[in-house]
């Protein structure tokens, strides 16, 4: 029997119960979970006790739902407002982003290397997504066209309408990192000790690596008991493990600076890095003579030599151990500037030398006329040193609250260095004219001045055409600058929306003119404003394809080909195919076919065409 699609996003659900049956083999009865079985088998492990330590709040249950409803919406491309669309792999998304994330579960499941967001720091003036746990699709159109709702902190549910909103999209999240994915939280004091109790809780407590404090401002506000001059930055491991087992780093990148050659080693320009460490160790604990002085040197109590005695030797040997500049010192070992750049310096938890909102916002006003239509923009210098941290050179780095899009010019300014991160953008399109109306004096400037860039461009007054302008104007920038290098400027834009296949009105009636018009509509079975090209990306999103890659159309026409990297895939939606069109489709160098039903108007077509993709080893699937 043909596979067929069944319409919807990933099962999450399903997926975490498949998990379980690959552990636990035993606890499968009838296809259903065994809870008896599985306790019997954690033995020791599981907690009874009704007063044990948790982590709870009114809503957390259909929060934890809405992490695992399915969606039936889709992604619609829209080609006028990308850029470079043939050629890019970044990708903007409008939309809520609960449901978007939902939607990318089986395109980028596992395949997500770094994640950085500055969600809403619920500071009582800030807008919190409310979502709708039976059609988030419609409750998503419905808010595009009010103003954004604020939730005030005189609200009694204040607290728990922020958790409720970023638990389910943490959530979800979490599914998308690589093993070695490592996730950024930007927050402030209000929410920090929230946000880490949740995050423990969805990423494991082993995973956390730290708390990022970083000096956002400069200046002093002199009318406030103390002046808050710092931003918190969370950062939480898919795996914290992988990288101990695989002995990766996570560092930043060494400028050089401090590195010289006052011995003229071949090897070139070297640094001196302590030779001594904390921590006692009996086979690292041994005497050590300067031979220009005599000196004789041993680890200070409670510390060790970094190597035991055999390898100091090897080090000496191979000129590695020097004994400060003028050989008058104790004992320090060499690292070459190549070595530096291989493994980077390790960062502290500090960041007192990052640019600050100011200059946040001076980056947005030298791209928009010296107006600045964001309020506290990211500095590009913070996002850029957490890439430094959290990227490789092929890393697909997502930003589903991206606001003003800083991820994605710190993402284009970064690939400078040769590599090809790719960004992936998710914002809602927030109403600015509807925020306008109830915008304080502290924002309506910034509202206004987002507006004007939107009639310039002559775009709708939303919040996402300013920040598409944003990189659009920064990566001609980029560009302009560094006419050597290749870089990626361009991103394809896609939309939320419902799914584009028509439903069937199962609505009884006798009426046969109603009949007629609803087997019509079934033939007809894309919506009124819909083509071809918005299905298939549609069946790319519920099939688990890359958005990114490209697409070309058969040169009779009649279908698609998306040209992803470790395979070709075909998929048809036109009705009433012949023999010898699919005899055309099966001479292309593709591995899966998926087709819809009216691509067959008799079942022996069906069948012969399955026999056909079957005798040449191809996969096919209907939708």
């Amino acid at each position: 029997m043909i596979d067929k699609l069944d319409g919807q996003s990933l099962d999450v659900v399903k997926e975490n119960v498949e998990k379980l049956k690959e552990l636990f083999p035993s606890i499968v009865k009838e296809d259903k979970i065994d809870f008896d079985e599985l306790e019997l088998l954690l033995g020791e492990n599981i907690n009874r006790s009704n007063e044990q330590y948790s982590f709870t709040w009114n809503g957390k249950t259909e929060a934890t739902k809405l992490a695992q409803k399915r969606s039936t919406g889709t992604l619609r491309p829209c080609k006028e407002e990308s850029k470079d669309w043939d050629t890019t792999q970044n990708l903007y998304i409008e939309g809520d982003n609960l449901e978007v994330l939902r939607l990318l579960q089986a395109s980028y499941n596992g395949r997500i290397k770094m994640i950085y967001i500055d969600p809403p720091y619920n500071t009582g003036h800030d807008f919190v997504y409310k979502d709708n746990f039976e059609d988030n699709i419609k409750n998503y159109k419905e808010q595009t066209g009010q103003a954004v709702k604020s939730n005030a902190d005189t609200d009694g549910r204040y607290h728990t309408n922020w958790l409720n909103m970023m638990y389910p999209r943490l959530k979800l999240a979490r599914n998308l990192l690589t093993d070695d994915g490592v996730i950024f939280i930007s927050i402030d004091d209000k929410e920090v000790a929230n946000l880490i109790k949740i995050c423990n809780e969805i990423f494991g407590e082993g995973n956390f690596l730290n708390d990022i404090v970083w000096n956002s401002t400069k200046s002093v506000t002199n009318t406030a008991l103390i002046s808050v001059a710092h931003n918190h930055t969370l950062v939480y491991f898919k795996k914290k493990q992988y990288y101990v087992e695989n002995r990766e780093f996570f560092r930043l990148i060494d400028s050089g600076e401090g590195f010289e050659n006052p011995d003229n080693d071949p090897r070139g320009p070297w640094k001196a890095d302590p030779f001594q460490v904390g921590g006692w160790r009996p086979n690292q604990q041994y005497e050590i003579i300067n031979p220009k002085t005599g000196s004789i040197y041993k680890p200070n109590p409670g510390c060790s030599w970094k190597n035991d005695y055999n390898k100091y030797l090897e080090l000496v040997k191979d000129n590695r151990i020097v004994f400060g500049k003028t050989g008058e010192g104790g004992p320090q070992r060499k690292r070459f500037i190549w070595e530096a750049s291989e493994r980077g310096k390790v960062s502290t938890t500090l960041w007192t030398d990052v640019e600050t909102t100011t200059n946040g916002t001076q980056q947005i006003k030298k791209l928009f006329n010296d107006k600045a239509p964001f309020s506290n923009p990211k500095p590009i210098g913070l996002i850029k040193r957490i890439l430094e941290l959290g990227s490789d050179k092929n890393s697909i780095v997502i930003d589903f609250f991206s606001g003003s899009s800083t991820t994605a010019h710190a993402v284009m300014e970064m690939n400078l260095d040769g590599k090809n991160r790719k960004f992936i953008m998710v914002q809602f399109p927030e109403n600015l004219d509807k925020s306008l109306e109830e915008a304080t004096n502290d924002n309506k400037q910034t509202i206004l001045n987002a507006i004007e860039v939107c009639d310039e461009i002559n775009v709708p007054h939303a919040l996402t055409e300013v920040a598409k302008e944003r990189i659009r104007r920064a990566g001609e920038k980029i560009r302009d600058e560094n006419p050597d290098k290749q870089i990626d400027i361009g991103f394809k834009v896609f939309k939320l929306d419902s799914s584009n296949l028509k439903k069937w009105d199962n609505t009884p009636t006798k009426d046969v003119d109603a009949i007629k018009d609803r087997i019509q509509s079934s033939i007809d079975y894309l919506k009124d404003d819909r083509t071809e090209l918005d299905l298939v990306y549609e069946v790319m999103l519920k099939y688990g394809i890359d958005l990114s890659y490209p697409i070309k159309q058969t040169e009779n026409k009649k279908a698609y080909i998306v040209e992803a990297p470790e395979y070709k895939l075909l998929v048809c939606t036109q009705p009433n195919l012949t023999l010898e069109n699919i005899e055309s489709f099966a001479n292309e160098s593709v591995g899966t076919y998926l087709f819809a039903d009216r691509c067959f108007n008799t079942d022996n077509l069906l069948i012969n065409t399955e026999e056909i993709l079957k005798s040449r080893n191809k996969e096919m699937r209907l939708f």
